[in-house]
């Protein structure tokens, strides 16, 4: 069994910053990519970021400039730091870990207020 726990997200105004954290636990050999999907109501789950475990990162492009991604392989974890963040960045954010499957944290709303 694998675990993800998401922390981070909130209400933010346009321009500010929030930091959002995934940490894996459970039976964990090796994860291979880590990242997080956003969902917005009435709209398809969309990649926001990827890292592998060698650290190549992927961005959308809605977010290259503002978001960065990044990973500690020794916790498991993978955060997201986005900074000017703007209304139409509102969303439920879901993190993944792929390991042998593809295992998901439960989804943290970030509310982008303008």
């Amino acid at each position: 069994q694998v675990q993800l726990v998401t922390s981070g997200g909130g209400l933010v105004q346009a321009g500010g910053s929030l930091r959002l954290s995934c940490a894996a636990s459970g039976s964990i050999f090796s994860i291979n990519a880590m990242g997080w999907y956003r969902q917005a109501p009435g709209k398809q789950r969309e990649l926001v970021a990827s890292i592998s475990s060698g650290g190549n990162t992927n961005y959308a492009d809605s977010v290259k400039g503002r978001f960065t991604i990044s990973r500690n392989n020794a916790k498991n974890t993978v955060y997201l730091q986005m900074n000017s963040l703007k209304p139409e960045d509102t969303s439920v954010y879901y993190c993944y870990a792929a390991i042998k499957s593809w295992y998901w944290g439960r989804g943290t709303q970030v509310t982008v207020s303008s």
